[in-house]
This record gives structure tokens, sequence and C-alpha cells, in this order.
């Protein structure tokens, strides 16, 4: 009501400096549609232009500017305009001379377009509106889409049953990811170092499962409708450091420090409630669940991209939250069969327990180093693998001298961990930053690939810096590269020395320009950044044409190895 109110007061307003006749407009004011002639084109790149000619004296407001029946990532990316101090609305950013939008190929159907503008003499026109046929041809349909689009367009358009099985059999898949994998000896630890029966085993593991699922799809609905970085505010050191400090007590009762047992009056009480059960608790396997979907579980992968797309665009949290559980329960499912129908091969109970239960408190030791990696020096991390690996030599000869003639095995594998660990130790004391070559720091060539890698790419954190390198990128017709990047994200180092830090992958980008968007802080600027293009998180590799338009269906969302990358930029620079 306010808003029309001020609307109509304008309007009375620009119509009384008529004249006597407030019905008469003078031959000053042209009429809306000479004001601003607005025309749309459909492009042979399957883009969809749209241009106001906006005649000298009269502007457009860009709050005006609205595009109903048009999902979000679909919507084009508005130019910065012209301050403008309203009387009625205050600052404002406005168009002058003319505006050019384009519609990504896409999107399809029919979009209602809408606007509004005035003149400087006064008169302020009513908001128009016009309606677009974007096309829904075969063709347009089957424009290229970047694999996290695909998923969000398949979901808007099958049934609920169907998406919950695709996104069922992706979970399948991202169970052998390297992002899952830290969560096989959480749950093998849980389980067999438990010495659970195989029916108490299967439901501790279904309970460390679920709840997994339950926060992986909390997560991710949070994500989307929020639209806070919730990756970064898991990755804060205080937070890292505390559950890296819960996986070291879990692994401390594996090697008999202490028994971890629950208050007498409660474990009595749980006791004589089911004296049946053994094996582990259940609300405490859910417990570790939740731990693990928090800190381990969370990848940014095109699923998971895609399915926080959907939520953002549909807003139906329903169902997203739905995808994303059952996508949870199939990363799970593999773990669980892995600890519970393996569990069956493995020999009756005796003293091997207890060597197992070692091997799982070395590998909740390998998980706490894994979750603090991202707040971590390169060197130091290397260096508490190397302790690590010398605290397991010295465990293995323990063990070989308990055997006698049977200590072989431990024989061999505490001279190999022995070795390594120190290699490890002598690396990280020289600053290497290699996990699997140590002592490449003492060849004297270390670090040139990283170094040149590091120093193409020109790092931005303010979307006003990123707006200025955009706009000089245009004008010299010159491609981008923006590369979604935060100090925290693992796959973000990994791809800095594996893809970025190869001179093949240099000498292919050498005409690109490079930028490296920092959105480590969680603040109102890395938001900004990241709402930009719709980027649910790093690593996100978007490309930007000579035309300052995104190539979206080349967009690459996660972790890449060097020949998929250069096969994206090949693709991409024959698809201009």
């Amino acid at each position: 009501m306010r808003r029309l109110f001020i609307l109509l007061f304008m309007l009375l307003s620009g119509l009384a400096q008529a004249g006597n006749n407030p019905f008469e407009v003078k031959p000053d004011f042209l009429p809306v549609g000479k004001a601003f002639v607005f025309t749309s084109e459909r492009l042979a790149s399957g883009e969809t232009q749209l241009f106001w000619q906006i005649a000298d004296g009269y502007y457009l407001y860009q709050q005006r500017l609205k595009f109903d029946g048009l999902a979000d990532a679909h919507k084009p990316a508005l130019p910065e305009g012209e301050a403008h101090s309203d009387e009625f609305f205050g600052a404002q950013q406005v168009y002058r001379q003319g505006l050019e939008l384009k519609i990504p190929a896409g999107a399809t159907g029919k979009v209602k377009v809408g606007w509004q503008g005035c003149a400087d003499a006064g008169l302020c026109y009513p908001p128009q509106s016009l309606e677009v046929d974007l096309g829904g041809s075969p063709a347009a349909a089957n424009t290229a889409e970047a694999s996290d689009q695909a998923l969000a367009s398949g979901l808007q358009q099958r049934a609920l049953g169907w998406s919950l099985l695709v996104f069922f059999g992706l979970g399948l898949l991202l169970a052998f990811a390297p992002c899952s994998l830290p969560m096989l000896p959480i749950l093998a630890g849980l389980v067999v170092g438990s010495g659970a029966s195989p029916r108490r085993g299967f439901a501790l593991a279904g309970s460390y499962v679920v709840c997994m699922a339950l926060v992986y799809a909390a997560m991710g609905v949070l994500a989307a409708l929020l639209g806070a970085n919730l990756q970064a505010l898991l990755q804060q050191p205080w937070l890292l450091g505390s559950f890296a400090a819960v996986f070291v007590i879990l692994a401390l009762p594996m090697f008999g420090f202490f028994e971890m047992q629950l208050p007498a009056a409660l474990r009595d009480r749980l006791e004589n409630a089911s004296r049946a059960r053994s094996g582990g608790s259940l609300i405490g396997a859910g417990v570790l669940g939740a731990l693990s979907g928090l800190l381990v579980g969370p990848c940014m992968t095109a699923p998971l991209a895609g399915a926080l797309l959907y939520i953002a665009q549909s807003g139906n949290a329903l169902h997203g939250g739905l995808i994303l559980f059952v996508m949870g329960l199939g990363i799970g499912l593999p773990l669980l069969l892995l600890v519970t129908l393996g569990n069956r091969f493995l020999p009756k109970p005796g003293p091997w327990m207890n060597l197992l239960k070692g091997v799982f408190g070395f590998l909740f030791l390998g998980t706490a180093i894994v979750l603090l990696r991202p707040v971590l020096d390169e060197s130091l991390w290397i260096g508490l693998w190397g302790a690590l690996a010398l605290v397991l030599a010295y465990t293995a000869w323990q063990q070989m001298r308990a055997a006698g003639r049977a200590g072989h095995f431990f024989g061999a594998g505490s001279v190999v961990f022995g070795l390594w660990g120190s290699l490890l130790l002598v690396g990280a004391a020289g600053g290497s930053d290699d996990l699997w070559r140590p002592l490449k720091v003492y060849s004297g060539g270390n670090g040139v690939a990283t170094v040149s890698a590091h120093d193409a790419f020109g790092t931005v954190n303010d979307p006003a810096a990123l707006q200025g390198a955009l706009d000089t990128a245009r004008a010299q017709g010159q491609w981008v590269l923006l590369d979604y990047y935060a100090d925290w994200c693992v796959s973000c180092k990994i791809m800095e020395k594996q893809v970025f830090g190869q001179p093949q992958v240099l000498e292919a980008l050498k005409d690109v320009r490079l930028l490296r968007l920092d959105v480590t802080a969680d603040n109102a600027a890395s938001r900004e950044l990241l709402n930009r293009y719709k980027v649910p998180g790093p690593p996100s590799l978007l490309w930007i044409g000579p035309d300052g338009e995104e190539r979206r269906s080349q967009r690459i969302t996660g972790e890449v190895d060097a020949a998929a990358f250069l096969q994206r930029w090949t693709a991409t620079r024959e698809a201009r």
C-alpha cells in the first residue's frame, strides 16, 4: 500500500507540472514507448538479447527491472549503473542512453520483463512490462548445460521418485570419492572395534549412516535457503581443532589407555533395559555419524551443487532436503555393507581383535590429521604424518618382538614406516609441501611451477575489484578464468599443485586473465562474490568470454585433474 501511495503521488506530481490540465502531457515529455524503446532478439548462440534504447534526458531504474518466470540461475547479470539521488526512492542506480542484457542460452519458455523509468524534467512513468518468448524447441532445450545446471533442470522436470533414485545412484558413486573415504575407518572402528555381533553391527552402522545423511541434507538446505557460506563456518580453526581432539580421544581406548564408559547409574539402567545388546551405543553411533557428516562428508561436487541450485531456484526445501538425504544414504550404503557383511569373513574373536583395535586407533589419529589440514601449514601437516608413521613403526616393532618367528610381517612394516616417517620429518623441517615427495625441497628446483602458478593469478576479494578486472578484460577482448578459492578448501590446494602447477596448463592459459576469488573469510564481500554467479562454494572454475558473459555450460564444480581441465578449456574456446 505504501508503494502504491508513493507511485500515485509521483504520477500526480508529474502530471501537475504539465499545466492547468493534469491529464494533458506537454509535448516536452515523450510517450513512454518512445522514451524507452524495448527490443528483444534470439541470438545464434541461443542467448536472448534484451535492449532498451533510452532517450536523452530519461533514465531507467535498476531496481525496477523484473524478470518474472525466469529462474534465478538464468536471470541476466545487471551491470553497474549511474548513481542517482531520487526524491522518493532515495539513492538509486539508473541507466541512461541504453541498456543491453543477455538471458543465457539454457533458459526456455516465456518471461515477463518489467521496467520503470523517469524523465529528468520531473515526470515518472508507470511500470511497463512485456512478455518475451525465449523459445522451447528441442534445439533450444538441448543447449549444453553445466553438470550442476543439468541436474537442477532434471530435478525440476522429473517426478520426485525418479529424482530420488538418480541421486541415490550418485551417492553410491560419491562413496568412493576421496572426500568420502575418511568415513570408512570411522565407521569400521565403531563396528569392528566394539566387538559387536553382525546384527548389532548393522544397527550401529545404520544409525551412523542415517544421522550422517540427515546432517548432509540439513546443511545443504540451510546453505541454499540462507545463502550462508556454511563451508567457511565449518572450517573455523577452533571447531576443526575441537573435533580433531574428539577423534584423538576416540583413538586412545583402542590402544588401551582407558575404557570409554557411560556414568555407572546410566550404564546400569541401559543394561537392565537391554541385557542382550552389546557392542556399542546406537546414540553414540548416531552422534559419530553426525560429526562425520559435518566434517568429512560434504564435498563440493556437481551432484551437491545441482541439488543446492534446485533448492535455490524452486524454493522447495522439502524436496531438496529429501534429495540430499537420499544422496547421503547412497554415500553411506557401501560403507555399511563393507563393515557388516565384510565382518562375516573375519576369523572368530581372539587376540587378533586387540591388534585390529590398534589399527583402527591409528586410523582415527589419521582422520584427526586430515581434519586439521585446512588450518595447518603444509610442512607442519606433513610433519604430523611423519610423527604418526614413526609411532606406527615403533608399535610394529613391539608386535614383532611379541610375535616371535611369526613377526616378519611386523618387522617389515616397522622398517617401512620408520624410513618413511623419518623422510617426512626431514622434509617438513626443510619446508616441504609435498607428502609423497618430501625431499624434493632439497633438490634446488622445488616450487618453481607452484610459484609461477601463484604469480599467474591475481587475487580478488572485493566485488568492486572483480567488476573492474572484468571490465578491463572485456575492453581488451580477453578471456577470463575465475577460480573460487579458500584457504580452508583442501581441493583448491590440490588443484593449485596438480592443475595450475603444471607447465602445459599455464602455457594453455597464457592469453587468459586469471583471477582467484578468495572467499576464505565468511563476510559480506565473500557472500557477494559467491552470489554474483550463484556459486555454492569452492572449488569452482568459471569461464568469462571476451564479451563479458560466462560460458555457463563449461563451468567446473569440484576437483578435477589437469587433463580434464585442459579438455574443458579446449571445448570452451572452440564453442565461442
